[in-house]
This record gives C-alpha cells, structure tokens and sequence, in this order.
C-alpha cells in the first residue's frame, strides 16, 4: 500500500518566466501563498530565482519565480538574463506572464524559445481587471495563440486574485509522477538573510527614484536570532559617494525612514521583534564587477 501510495505522489518545478512588470511576482506569491518574492511598481525588482514551495496530501510544487527578461546592459544584468533562460531549461511545467498591456511581439528571441518547448506551456494572460469587456480579451488571446499555439491560456488577475485557484488545479494535474523534491515542511530554498535583504531593497525601490535604486545591494552582515528577537546588521552598497549622500539623506532621515519600514515587514515575515542596523558603503561599479556579482550571489 505505501508503495502504490509513493507511486501517485506527483512533485515538479513550475518556472515562471516573462517580461518585467507584468505581475510575475505578484503571481507567484499567490500561487505560494507566502511573500516571498518583492513587489513594486518599477522593472527589474526579481533580480534572482526564488523558490517556494507549495506541499500537498500527494504533490509538491517547487515554483520558481525569476527576473523579467531585458537586454542587458549591465554584467548584472546579463546574470539576470541568465536565471531566465536557465528556467526554460530546467522546467516541468512553464508559466509564461504577459498582461493585457504588453506587446506580444516584446522580446521575440525569448518567446521564440518558449514556442519551442516540449513542456506544457501556460500562457497567463495578468492584470484582465484592467480590461472594459470580453471583446478585448478575446482579441488579445487570439494573437497569443498565433505565437504560442500548444499554450493553455489563464486570463488572470493576480492582485484581484481572479482564476488563480483554476490556475492552480491545472498546474497540480499537469506534475509528473515522482517523490518530492524537499522535505514536505519546506517553504522556500532560500535562507532567512536572503529574505531580510530583499525586503530592505523592495524598500529602497519604494524611497528612491531614477537610478539610485538599481545600484544597490544589501548584504546583512549580522544576523543573530534567539526564540524571541533578532538582531540584524545589514550593508547596502552603492557605486558612487553621491548615490550614498541620497541614500542617508539629509540629517539620516531617509535610511531612517528605509530602516522602519524595512524592520516591521522583518518582523511581521519572521514574527519576532527585530533590531535592524543600516549602513551605507561605496562599491565602485559593482554591477559590472564579476568578482563583487560573485560574492553577491549572482554568479556561481
């Protein structure tokens, strides 16, 4: 009986990939049911593959959440084309994201490669709220189908949380048969730093503007936790001494303001009281720096 019961047991890695700003994260922190991955309204927030992972009675979801795709213009950045791609690779089941705004012609090259696998493709067509009528979806869905023909099409609305749940079942039926992946309690493969630095950087795209956000980097050098705190002491670095001047602040009122706001989601993410320290160094072009995209996690 435990044999047969093994046997029925369907686990595999659902990739979501797309174009930035079309709702990838907002989807897969729904499909998780956990916040895992950060969200604001400016490109380019995922800057890594994150997992979560979903456990039922007799299935295992490992959902991969990864950076929009762009043409790159930075070493970073070219990293970040790199977890994009390598999700159509690893894949049992592929999410593509787009919404009702975007162009479907956006980034041939990579929805070329979409069009070519062999895994089943689900073609979710996000933000559908912002739509007056079924004419337009029905519009926008046929051309789609002209370029991903074996997709199955999901109109959604991922912040109303509209045919997620229809999503879902689709996604469960479609898993190979095979034992999980991780253990059945797992919820992530990512550590608790990792988390604690990307809520501190969702923060700093929400302070600042124009550039200076995308030229950071959080790395916590300190984290201590007991049963009932934590105390936290993280570096944000930046490539020049006037993006630090604009992240302090006048008198340290905006890396105060970044250090609240970042704090209470800590503590609401880990329930437990947090300490948070910030500071601020300069990094000379880091983002186009192998050696610091190394040590920051983007390269292996």
């Amino acid at each position: 009986m435990l044999m047969e019961a093994e046997k029925k047991h369907r686990a595999g890695f659902v990739n979501i990939v797309g174009n930035p700003n079309v709702g990838k994260s907002t989807l897969s922190n729904r499909l998780v049911g956990e916040r895992l991955s950060i969200i604001t309204s400016k490109a380019q927030t995922t800057r890594h593959r994150i997992m979560g992972i979903v456990n039922g009675d007799d299935y295992q979801i490992v959902f991969s959440d990864t950076p929009g795709v762009l043409k790159p213009k930075f070493k970073l950045q070219e990293s970040m084309l790199d977890f994009s791609t390598g999700a159509l690779v690893d894949a049992d089941i592929l999410l593509y994201v787009t919404d009702v705004i975007e162009s479907p012609t956006k980034n041939q090259d990579f929805l070329d490669k979409v069009a070519r696998e062999q895994i089943p493709v689900l073609l979710v067509i996000n933000k559908i709220d912002l739509l007056h009528g079924n004419d337009d979806l029905l519009q926008i869905i046929d051309r789609w189908k002209q370029l991903l023909p074996r997709a199955e099409v999901f109109p959604t609305s991922a912040t109303e949380n509209f045919n997620v749940d229809n999503l879902m079942s689709r996604i469960v039926e479609l898993l190979p048969e095979s034992p999980p992946y991780f253990g059945k309690d797992a919820l992530t493969d990512r550590n608790s730093r990792f988390f604690v630095t990307e809520i501190i950087r969702e923060k700093i795209l929400l302070t600042y503007d124009k550039e200076v956000p995308y030229a950071t980097q959080v790395i916590v050098e300190k984290f201590d936790e007991s049963e009932s705190s934590i105390h936290i002491m993280a570096v944000i670095y930046v490539e020049r001494d006037s993006q630090k001047g604009i992240i302090i602040g006048r008198q340290g009122v905006k890396l105060k303001h970044v250090g609240i706001d970042a704090r209470k989601d800590i503590e609401r993410f880990f329930e437990k009281k947090v300490f948070l320290q910030l500071y601020v160094k300069v990094e000379r072009d880091w983002r186009n720096q192998e050696n610091k995209l190394r040590a920051f996690g983007y390269i292996d």
